[in-house]
């Protein structure tokens, strides 16, 4: 493919879409490999998976392996879901929530979601849905931005405790934020705080990438 070789000299774009949600949608050949970038970021397959990637590592491929179920609020391309079937051969369920039908669609397109058969992907405002469900997940992977931006509701108590009463015994939270702010390392560490000591063990993985910064949760009991 003429394309795929010229990406290693200069970026090909190959579909471009405005999204409601997203705002600019960008499928691109980069260096011999199909990414997805929303305006000012990298959605999936770029930088995105490796430090999605950097997360999962840290919990352990073969601890992942063996869990039975998984939930990503925050699908876009679906990057940390092919890491997940592909790298790690992750048998079990995943359901993937994201708001933006957009995406979705591209990333049946291009990345070929749809064709992974233990994957569920629900429509739907990651805050409403962890109000609505009361299904219990072995692993919570958290990846929710409008284009560069983190949702206020994702620091807020309500979603804290209800991502944590979906958690099954035992069951670890992977939550990717931004440090695009000044002032994000403080609502991070602040946001780090609603986990009681006794109960979880709170970790962050800084050296995924400089722009962004990984928190681990781990439930003890």
């Amino acid at each position: 493919m003429l394309k795929k070789l010229f990406s290693y000299l200069i970026p090909i774009t190959i579909f471009k879409e405005d999204s409601a949600i997203s705002k600019s949608l960008e499928v691109t050949w980069n260096n011999g490999k199909l990414v997805l970038d929303s305006e000012n970021t990298n959605y999936s397959y770029g930088n995105l998976q490796r430090i999605l990637r950097t997360g999962l590592k840290n919990i352990g491929f073969e601890k992942i392996k063996s869990m039975d179920s998984i939930l990503v609020l925050g699908v876009a391309g679906g990057s940390v879901i092919r890491t997940l079937v592909d790298e790690i051969n992750f048998k079990g369920k995943i359901t993937g929530v994201d708001i933006d039908k957009s995406v979705i669609e591209i990333a049946n397109t291009y990345f070929h979601l749809n064709a992974i058969s233990n994957l569920e992907i629900i429509i739907d405002d990651a805050s409403k849905y962890v109000l609505k469900t009361n299904t219990k997940y072995d692993l919570i992977v958290i990846d929710v931005f409008q284009d560069a931006k983190m949702p206020d509701f994702l620091f807020e108590y309500f979603f804290i405790s209800r991502i944590c009463f979906l958690l099954k015994p035992k069951g670890i939270i992977l939550f990717n934020t931004m440090l695009l702010k000044a002032k994000q390392k403080q609502i991070n560490a602040n946001y780090i705080t609603n986990f009681d000591a006794k109960k979880y063990i709170v970790s962050k993985i800084n050296k995924a990438d400089k722009t962004n910064e990984l928190i681990l949760i781990e439930s003890k009991f």
